[in-house]
């Protein structure tokens, strides 16, 4: 399985497995397979993320955005881990980030997750956060991971604090979302909480995935 490290840093893999899952880091070679995601959940990803550009549902600007990631995972500056069931390489069901890693004295991160609306209820965004959170963690040896959500979006609500997130508090029009400056609740998980891991639950969506 390919490795990469960064200088001075942990030595990590671009593939994980869980139970029933795999995540992956993509490289710009599953550019089809990644618009083809974002094609089919497109109504419900634009109801809770930023405006995209009109060329964003296209293959070359979706080339461009992984080999952008895939750089920034070889520097361990973000991760995003593509989901998809074991055996079944062809089919993204989501996806789950890690991104604005810092070290030094603050050691922290934001998640963002997203997933295929016909395979939520069967745990997956449990599954594999609970595995990405163990990577955060256990091997870039992180201290603190953040997650916002929209006021409302209750399903993003329970998964966080079912896997072990903490609610701190309301960032106040902390992105402009379709025009408008929009609220958005900070949740928190220090390394010191065990999280939960299920294989069962609500798969969500969270802004700024």
């Amino acid at each position: 399985m390919l490795l990469y490290k960064k200088t001075g840093e942990v030595t990590m893999e671009m593939a994980y497995q869980t139970e029933r899952l795999e995540l992956k880091i993509l490289d710009d070679t599953a550019s089809a397979k990644v618009l083809q995601f974002y094609q089919d959940n497109r109504e419900i990803i634009e109801k809770y993320e930023t405006d995209r550009p009109p060329q964003f549902y296209t293959d070359q600007f979706q080339k461009m955005l992984l080999q952008g990631e895939y750089n920034l995972a070889v520097k361990q500056k973000s991760l995003r881990f593509w989901v998809q069931e074991q055996g079944q390489p062809d089919r993204i069901v989501g996806t789950v980030s890690f991104h604005n890693i810092k070290y030094g004295f603050y050691q922290c991160c934001e998640l963002g997750y997203k997933f295929d609306q016909r395979f939520w209820g069967r745990g997956y965004a449990t599954e594999s956060i609970s595995k990405g959170i163990q990577v955060i963690f256990g091997e870039l040896k992180l201290h603190r991971i953040e997650a916002c959500v929209l006021p409302g979006n209750t399903a993003s609500q329970k998964l966080l604090l079912k896997l072990g997130f903490e609610f701190e508090g309301i960032k106040k029009q902390s992105v402009k979302l379709h025009g408008r400056w929009r609220d958005h609740e900070l949740y928190a998980l220090l390394s010191e909480e065990e999280p939960i891991h299920s294989d069962s639950g609500t798969s969500s969506q969270i802004l700024r995935c």
